[in-house]
């Protein structure tokens, strides 16, 4: 595809200015990391000298980590939290990361979400994830939480430019908090941007929505096997959603936006490089898209944007970010 370098630099430099709330399953991962030492005698396993401990924003949480490193944290979230231990620590990594995080609804009854990956170095250049323990409950919140979380929505969504549904379906997104947001996004003019793993046609009269090919795969009923597929795809999800354009991810193989009227892009990717984790790459490329269509960045140019930014983050163990002058950097690199 033919690309204009100086469109693109212009549209990255554009989307430091929108206004982004993201609503959904937020969640803190822990990250331990240790030196193996030997074998234990308890049991065979190895056992770590602990190293250090590091806490990153996982789930929507990094969905907005991505936005806030972008447009100097004009990002708020609105989502559950447990009233646990790792409650403060969540609401401790959003306050560093510039994160407004005082519209979270707090629910005794429900744990914090958190993913604790346990990595180990097995040689001296050698790290890998041993193990990973998750912390959550399951099944929706209850109807109670369920309205604190529409009247915080309510409240706060027309300060923002655009929402992002983040829905890991951990249990925070119900139908109602869905079709709530996504009625008001309309009737405010806000762009809405839907990042879900499945029921992908339930997500009427959205902006725009950023399935990977799997997920893709399971909405549709059918598989993706070539462009031509992914054209089916892309215009039955259309149909489904009435959305303004699809970006389905595809990892190794790029990007495919489907817009109106049979209008489709396939976009390669850029900068292929050595890939350290995948972790977090597609809440990178939400974040993204969802900054540059906020900014008034065409579908494609937006997908773009986001390509490039995950290409960045997955030569970064666990969920990265990056930022507009690495953005930039990439696409002085870029050859086009």
């Amino acid at each position: 595809m033919n690309i204009d370098k100086d469109k693109l630099i212009s549209s990255i430099k554009k989307i430091t200015k929108p206004k982004v709330l993201v609503v959904g399953d937020l969640a803190l991962d822990e990250m331990i990391y240790g030196d193996a030492e030997r074998i234990s005698r308890e049991a065979p396993v190895l056992i770590l000298q602990h190293t250090k401990t590091k806490l990153i924003l996982g789930g929507a949480s990094n969905a907005a980590h991505n936005v806030a490193t972008l447009n100097d944290g004009k990002v708020g979230v609105i989502g559950v939290a447990g009233m646990d231990y790792y409650s403060d620590l969540l609401y401790e990594t959003f306050e560093k990361a510039n994160i407004d995080c005082s519209e979270i609804v707090e629910d005794r009854s429900r744990k914090t979400i958190v993913k604790t990956r346990v990595s180990g170095s097995i040689t001296t250049s050698i790290t890998q994830q041993i193990v990973r323990v998750d912390r959550q409950t399951k099944g929706p919140v209850s109807e109670i939480t369920e309205d604190k979380i529409i009247k915080n929505i309510e409240k706060v969504l027309p300060t923002y430019d655009a929402v992002i549904i983040s829905n890991y379906h951990i249990g925070t997104l119900t139908d109602k908090i869905i079709k709530f947001t996504i009625d008001l996004a309309n009737k405010l003019g806000k762009k809405v941007i839907v990042d879900a793993q499945r029921d992908l046609g339930s997500y009427k009269n959205v902006t725009s929505m950023t399935p990977n090919h799997p997920d893709t795969e399971k909405s549709v009923g059918f598989e993706i096997h070539n462009e031509d597929d992914l054209k089916r795809a892309g215009k039955k999800l259309l149909e489904e959603t009435n959305a303004q354009a699809i970006l389905i991810t595809c990892g190794a193989d790029g990007m495919f936006v489907a817009e109106p009227n049979e209008v489709y892009t396939k976009i390669p990717v850029f900068n292929k490089s050595e890939v350290f984790d995948v972790t977090g790459a597609g809440d990178t490329v939400t974040a993204v898209y969802s900054l540059a269509l906020a900014a008034g960045v065409d579908p494609v140019y937006s997908a773009i944007i986001g390509n490039i930014a995950a290409s960045i983050v997955v030569r970064q163990f666990g969920c990265a970010t990056t930022t507009v002058e690495e953005l930039l950097a990439a696409v002085k690199d870029l050859k086009i």
